[in-house]
C-alpha cells in the first residue's frame, strides 16, 4: 500500500535520508519513531508530495508518486503536527472546502462531515471562525479534514501535539479502527507508549536510516535484547546505532 525504495534526500551537504526502503501493507497502523533531526518530517513531506526525493521512488496504493502526483494524493489524508487553517473560515466551510478539493459529493460530505464533527465534538463549533478555536480544537479540526475525502492511507505527524488525555484516547481507539477497516496508517510519533500500544508495525530511524523495523517483539528478537517496553530497545538502537532489519 505504501512504499518507499531507495529514497535518498540532502539538504545542501546534510544527507537527511540515506536509501531509505520500507513496505508497508494495507490495513497497517505503522509506528514511525527516531530521535529529533533523524529523518522523520523529511520522510512525511516526501511521501506526502511536499518534497521531492533525490533518488528513489514513492509508490501510494500502487501509484507511482512522481509520475502521478495528482491521483496519488487523492488518496492520502495528511494530518501535520501543526494545525494550518484558514483561520477566517468557519469549520463547516473549511470542512467543505477540503472535500471541494477532492471532489467529495455533497451527500457523502454532509454525511462525513456530521460523522466527524460529532466524533471530535465540534458540532456546537462548526459555525464559529476558526481563529476562535483552541489549539485542540484546531487539531481535531485538522484531523476531521485530513479524513472528510475517506482516504485510504492516512499521513500522521504527532496527532497528540496539544490533545487533552480524553481526545487523546478518542484519537487512539479511531486510528486503531480505521486501520482494522483496511485503511493504512502512517504516523510518525514522539510517543513511544502509544506507538507500542496501538501500532502493528514500528519503523525506527536514526541519522536517515532505518536501524529496526517490524513488531516489537520481532526487533526485540533481532536486536538479540530481552527489553521489555520499546522505550528501551529504542534507546539502545539509536544509542548502539547498530542496524536490525
Amino acid at each position: 500500500m505504501i512504499r518507499l525504495e531507495n529514497i535518498t534526500k540532502h539538504y545542501q551537504k546534510l544527507k537527511a535520508l540515506d536509501n531509505l526502503n520500507l513496505d508497508i501493507p494495507k490495513g497497517c497502523l505503522f509506528g514511525f519513531i527516531g530521535p529529533n533531526g533523524a529523518g522523520k518530517t523529511t520522510t512525511i513531506r516526501i511521501l506526502s508530495g511536499i518534497l521531492m526525493p533525490d533518488t528513489g521512488t514513492v509508490e501510494i496504493a500502487g501509484i507511482r508518486l512522481n509520475k502521478h502526483p495528482e491521483q496519488a494524493k487523492q488518496k492520502i489524508g495528511f494530518i501535520p503536527d501543526r494545525p494550518y487553517l484558514y483561520e477566517k473560515m468557519t469549520g463547516n466551510e473549511y470542512l467543505k472546502f477540503c472535500a471541494d478539493i477532492y471532489h467529495v459529493s455533497s451527500k457523502d460530505f454532509i454525511t462525513a462531515r456530521d460523522r466527524y464533527l460529532r466524533l471530535f465534538s465540534m458540532n456546537d463549533f462548526a459555525d464559529n471562525l476558526i481563529e476562535s478555536y483552541s489549539h485542540g480544537m484546531k487539531q481535531r479540526m485538522v484531523m476531521a479534514s485530513a479524513l472528510i475525502h475517506d482516504p485510504e492511507i492516512i499521513v500522521v505527524d504527532e496527532p497528540m501535539v496539544g490533545l487533552d488525555p480524553a481526545a487523546i484516547r478518542l484519537v487512539k481507539r479511531l486510528f486503531r479502527e480505521l486501520a482494522d477497516q483496511g485503511k493504512t496508517i502512517f504516523m510518525s510519533t514522539h510517543t513511544l507508549e502509544i506507538a507500542e500500544s496501538i501500532c502493528d508495525m514500528v519503523a525506527i530511524i536514526n541519522k536517515g536510516k532505518i536501524l529496526a523495523r517490524g513488531t516489537v517483539t520481532d526487533l526485540q528478537k533481532e536486536a538479540g535484547v530481552s527489553h521489555e517496553r520499546l522505550e528501551d530497545l529504542f534507546l539502545y538502537l539509536t544509542r548502539s546505532g547498530q542496524t536490525h532489519e
